[in-house]
């Protein structure tokens, strides 16, 4: 195992040092993937795409960046966490670069949409399960939580910061700064990211020192493990529930808002640093709302934790349209009520996913879930542009987010309940 890791392992237990690193990974991505909210008004306005154009090429971002996550959770079983993530993050990085050139829309759609949308999708929640399951048999909610916040983390960071670079020099220079915050996390990964806790002689942060070794998993191709996986789980009626919904989460989050939320302030006189300060601003309450969702999680029903999400976000959704209209208060009082929101869905569904298929089979189960959650934000993130290119405002998408969210609230109870009939069995 490489010197840097075997140093640090025994200041602490290496889990939280994995948690950090993976944290700083999807810090990155997150930053990445939020920035075409950044380009789309300079695109727009130097080269006159329409926001259906550009809109088109990040729904096919969102779309690759969930579709690619169970065959990268395989890949990360058959070759190794570190390597696929080399791959993927090389890939990202280059791609961003290379972005700056660009001139025409098929060149978006090509880099942006196709090849930054499958390398994010290696670096996305189903790396922060994998991690978990590997490292933690105690405090899975809380490390999930806190990974899970790094994509909130990864706007407060990289978005202000991206507006004002690119409102003074260009979108072309803020592009480059991205791909240069990808290429660092780099030699973090190959020194300080070991595969298992037992490469370092160590046991899950949590497991008892009696518990037997876990099982091998078989050596299996990738693609036939995702596909064989997805076989199994479309069998049980959770699975769909659990797609279902996180399909909704995806589409009033990274699809809707993180998407059209800095266009929408521009319709209201705003300028990008302030929408994307909005943006930041909901990012820090994230931040502790999905740390502390994820403590939840590890004490409470995960059906329940998510009802209210599910809920409140679709309240906070229709209220949004109006916050445009009060004086001070209207949107600081939106950004924090959705802000604490943003993806604290994540670390119960990861429980559930967990409780209902197991140790082994959660991470690529749960990659297939992610992948109805970014279908569902590319459904948005072009539906959104459409209705606004041809309705002239963002009112009609944003109710119809909002009650999409309430249908998720209803699905969410019925995820990993037993019929009424084995209840009375068990009693």
């Amino acid at each position: 195992m490489n010197w840097a890791a075997r140093r640090l392992s025994g200041r602490m237990h290496y889990a939280w040092i994995s948690v950090g690193v993976v944290f700083l990974v999807l810090l990155a991505a997150a930053g990445t993937r939020a920035t075409p909210s950044v380009m789309m008004l300079p695109l727009e306005q130097q080269f006159g795409w329409s926001r259906a154009t550009i809109s088109l090429a990040i729904s096919i971002n969102l779309a690759l960046y969930g579709l690619t996550g169970p065959f990268a959770a395989a890949a990360m079983q058959r070759f190794g966490v570190r390597p696929t993530l080399l791959v993927a993050l090389g890939a990202l990085a280059t791609g961003v670069g290379l972005s700056a050139l660009m001139t025409a829309p098929w060149q978006m759609i090509l880099v942006w949409g196709v090849l930054v949308g499958g390398a994010t999708g290696v670096a996305a929640i189903t790396l922060a399960a994998t991690v978990v399951n590997r490292w933690f048999t105690s405090h899975r909610g809380l490390a999930m939580g806190i990974l899970t916040a790094s994509s909130a983390t990864g706007q407060l960071v990289f978005l202000p910061m991206l507006a004002a670079i690119t409102e003074r020099f260009g979108w072309r220079p803020m592009v480059l700064v991205v791909a240069a915050a990808a290429a660092v996390t780099l030699p973090l990964v190959a020194w300080l990211l070991p595969e298992r806790p037992a490469d370092l002689v160590l046991r899950p942060f949590g497991e008892a020192p009696d518990a037997p070794p876990p099982v091998p998993v078989a050596q299996k191709n990738p693609i036939a493990l995702a596909f064989g996986t997805l076989g199994m789980a479309s069998k049980r009626r959770d699975f769909w529930l659990l797609s279902g919904s996180f399909f909704i989460c995806g589409a009033s989050t990274n699809g809707y808002i993180g998407t059209h939320l800095i266009a929408m302030c521009a319709d209201h006189g705003m300028t990008e640093v302030q929408g994307a300060g909005l943006l930041a601003a909901m990012g820090v309450f994230d931040l502790f709302g999905t740390t502390l969702s994820g403590w939840l999680s590890d004490r409470f029903n995960a059906r329940v934790l998510l009802f209210w999400y599910y809920g409140l976000r679709g309240l906070s959704l229709m209220f949004l349209p109006h916050a445009f209209g009060i004086d001070f208060y209207g949107l600081p009082v939106f950004a924090v009520f959705y802000g604490l929101d943003w993806v604290a869905t994540v670390p119960p569904t990861v429980r559930l996913a967990t409780d209902v298929f197991g140790k082994e089979s959660a991470p690529i189960v749960f990659g297939w879930v992610v992948a109805a959650h970014q279908l569902g934000a590319a459904f948005a993130a072009l539906g959104g542009g459409m209705l606004r290119a041809s309705l002239g405002t963002y009112t009609v998408a944003t109710m119809i987010s909002g009650s999409l969210c309430i249908v998720a609230a209803v699905m969410v109870l019925r995820i990993n309940k037993a019929p009424r009939a084995m209840q009375a069995l068990a009693t």
